[in-house]
């Protein structure tokens, strides 16, 4: 059995050096030891800071015997590419959200890893944060009763029209970037699958991306997801649910400091309380996760690769709802 997961790196994204490299270097369960880039110089530069000693092309990533698992965070429209590239060449996949641009493509990246006995897992670093446990902790217990909605509230200020996510041929938009995350998170609150979606995408007149969006998810026994999500917006990174008994939120659900406290504000009748959860980083826990899974061939949470088709399914679906002006049911898809 092995000791430690070999990671190499395709693409020298702001994200994968502020969180994910740290966080691979920081797991007992994961090791560096490649970093591949478009540009050498750059490979070489990030190589140097995270003290790795090898560096090159994505091709050298894939290529290296000693890699075991590519951690992919390129634009969206790459993804299936280099996924593809890496199960063929008996790599396992860690792929940053959202895994690709339909879900057909998503469908050939799960396929291509089952062909060749490798994992891919789609990187929700949120869903590995203890908070969304004891969310789903208080909700076996009762605390809100019947579950009715859950909203959602996801957006940033004006990020640079240079910036890859106003790039659409690349799969840039908003709601690959961010409407990913709280359509994930109402997935793992209601513990379902939605039974369809409308959506409305606001679109940029000139770059053709989307960058502000609402969404509407219908889950079965009259339960509803209601999401916003934005380029341009006072920050925001909340989702809250409310039933028959109570409500909580969580003051900030995705992208959470791994210095920052969460907090859950809990509502009733009978009392008003806040659950403190003490800081700790998602992406260490998401890349401990992922290993653990490989390491012992054993089951550590969810299924990755099913989890990565449903959330492509209803992604698509909200693709084709806006497309279509209509409610889509995701069976449709």
């Amino acid at each position: 059995m092995q000791n430690k997961v070999k990671f190499g790196i395709i693409g020298c994204s702001r994200i994968a050096d502020s969180s994910t490299i740290p966080a691979i270097k920081n797991s007992q369960f994961a090791e560096l030891k490649i970093i591949g880039s478009r540009s050498e110089q750059k490979a070489e530069k990030f190589a140097k800071k995270f003290d790795c000693e090898l560096f090159g092309s994505y091709d050298d990533v894939i290529e290296n015997d000693k890699v075991d698992s590519v951690y992919i965070s390129l634009p969206v429209g790459l993804h299936e590419e280099w996924a593809l590239k890496a199960s063929e060449a008996g790599k396992h996949v860690l792929c940053e959200k959202s895994s690709t641009i339909s879900y057909d493509s998503a469908c050939k990246m799960v396929e291509s890893c089952k062909q060749n006995n490798v994992r891919i897992m789609e990187a929700f670093m949120f869903r590995f944060h203890p908070q969304h446990n004891e969310v789903l902790e208080l909700t076996r217990k009762g605390f809100v009763g019947d579950l009715f909605t859950f909203t959602s509230s996801y957006g940033f200020p004006s990020i640079p029209r240079s910036d890859i996510r106003f790039n659409k041929e690349l799969g840039g938009g908003v709601l690959n970037d961010a409407g990913c995350y709280p359509i994930c998170a109402s997935r793992i609150v209601f513990g379902k699958e939605p039974e369809g979606v409308f959506c409305n995408l606001i679109v940029d007149e000139e770059m053709k991306v989307d960058t502000k969006a609402t969404l509407f998810l219908k889950y079965k026994g009259m339960k509803f997801a209601q999401i916003a999500v934005g380029y341009g917006l006072f920050y925001q990174s909340t989702y809250s649910i409310w039933g028959t008994n109570g409500s909580l939120r969580l003051t900030r659900s995705y992208n959470i400091p791994s210095d920052m406290k969460a907090t859950i504000i809990l509502n009733s009748d009978k009392s008003k309380q806040e659950i403190i959860i003490a800081p700790t980083n998602h992406y260490v826990h998401m890349i401990d996760s992922f290993c653990k899974e490989i390491i012992t061939d054993s089951f550590h949470g969810f299924d990755f690769e099913d989890d990565l088709l449903q959330q492509a399914k209803v992604m698509q679906a909200a693709r084709l709802s806006n497309n279509e002006h209509r409610f889509v049911k995701i069976d449709e898809i």
